[in-house]
């Protein structure tokens, strides 16, 4: 080879390798939107985290930029959209909030559906990619997950039985739940969770329904006197479901390697974990109601029959609003519950 071939030579692999390395050091930084401060455990425990190993794993070349608080404009309701507009590249949202476009998936939040959130997170992965990818084609979901069990917060009288919830206006997050509160007694005020404290200092409503895990982010243990929990050996008077989705246009610009990062970074076994961490941010919540000197009541089994005997009829009449999208309501609801009985074991 003379030297002019050779010169050649280099010269070409020098560019291969200076693209190679160029191709490399390319950082994709994707922006997470959610609507929670960002001291709430879904942004501290969860997504800080969640993206820290994302980071390491692809060796840097993933990074995130988080906007709590709807910090990118919009509110809580359109956090989907702009996940599937790509107006942001991953958000962390509860399907509910737009009441309806979501009917399968509020099968899980049907009351006394949930065990623990963990093994139910599991269950309703599994559920959603097997037998409802239908809702969520427009994006790439990563996770799908429950809070801890939910609980009533009331500030001028505690709720210890049924007739309790009598002349109450109640905030309910989701369509199911203001169902569950309306089949109780009580009058149900649709909101999201940020309009929640506000509602609650100006007696818009006498109380609102939230896990502990949201306790310092909505002030509940300042606003409120009195909380009612339920028997933890029972399943949840209700939960909700929540889903962190991307982008799909997003991801599929990603170059092999990076798919695999985060392919290997969503899925059922990220599910469960949100569900632990999130139901683990229950205890310093519940230790704040305390240290405020609010009163606790725990709904003993035989309460909580008669307020599961109250709201059966919630499972009928969402199964006949889903047999009316021509799908098997029954069959879908009985699946959701045998896997959610598998995941307990």
């Amino acid at each position: 080879m003379n030297k002019k071939s050779t010169l050649r030579l280099l010269a070409t692999f020098a560019a291969g390798v200076l693209l190679t390395s160029v191709a490399q050091s390319e950082v994709v930084t994707l922006r997470i939107h959610h609507f929670l401060p960002s001291g709430a455990p879904i942004q501290s425990k969860v997504l800080e985290p969640w993206c820290l190993k994302i980071s390491k794993e692809s060796a840097d070349q993933i990074k995130c930029k988080i906007f709590p608080s709807m910090q990118l404009g919009g509110t809580a309701p359109q956090l989907f959209d702009q996940a599937k507009d790509g107006v942001v590249d991953v958000i962390w949202t509860i399907p509910g909030y737009t009441p309806g476009r979501f009917l399968v998936t509020e099968i899980f939040e049907l009351p006394f559906m949930m065990a623990t959130p963990e093994t139910t997170s599991r269950a309703l992965w599994d559920f959603q990619s097997r037998f409802n990818a239908a809702e969520f084609k427009d994006v790439k979901p990563l996770a799908f997950h429950m809070n801890g069990p939910g609980n009533f917060y009331t500030r001028s009288k505690p709720i210890q039985a049924l007739a309790d919830f009598k002349g109450l206006k109640m905030r309910g997050a989701t369509r199911q739940t203001t169902k569950m509160l309306a089949a109780l007694g009580a009058t149900p005020i649709g909101m999201p969770l940020p309009a929640v404290a506000d509602a609650l200092s100006k007696g818009v409503i006498d109380g609102a329904l939230t896990p502990y895990e949201v306790v310092q982010a909505t002030k509940m243990h300042e606003l409120t006197k009195f909380t009612t929990e339920s028997d933890p050996k029972f399943n949840a008077i209700y939960a909700q479901v929540f889903v962190l989705a991307m982008n799909k246009a997003k991801y599929e610009t990603l170059a092999p390697e990076l798919k695999k990062v985060i392919d290997e970074n969503s899925g059922a076994e990220l599910s469960a974990w949100i569900g632990k961490m999130i139901h683990e941010a229950d205890v310093p919540g519940r230790k704040l109601v305390q240290q405020a000197g609010n009163t606790i009541h725990t709904l003993p089994a035989s309460e909580l029959q008669v307020w599961k005997s109250a709201t059966d009829q919630l499972d009928e009449e969402l199964v006949a609003e889903i047999n009316k999208r021509g799908l098997d309501g029954t069959a879908l609801l009985t699946t959701a519950k045998e896997l959610i009985n598998k995941s307990k074991k």
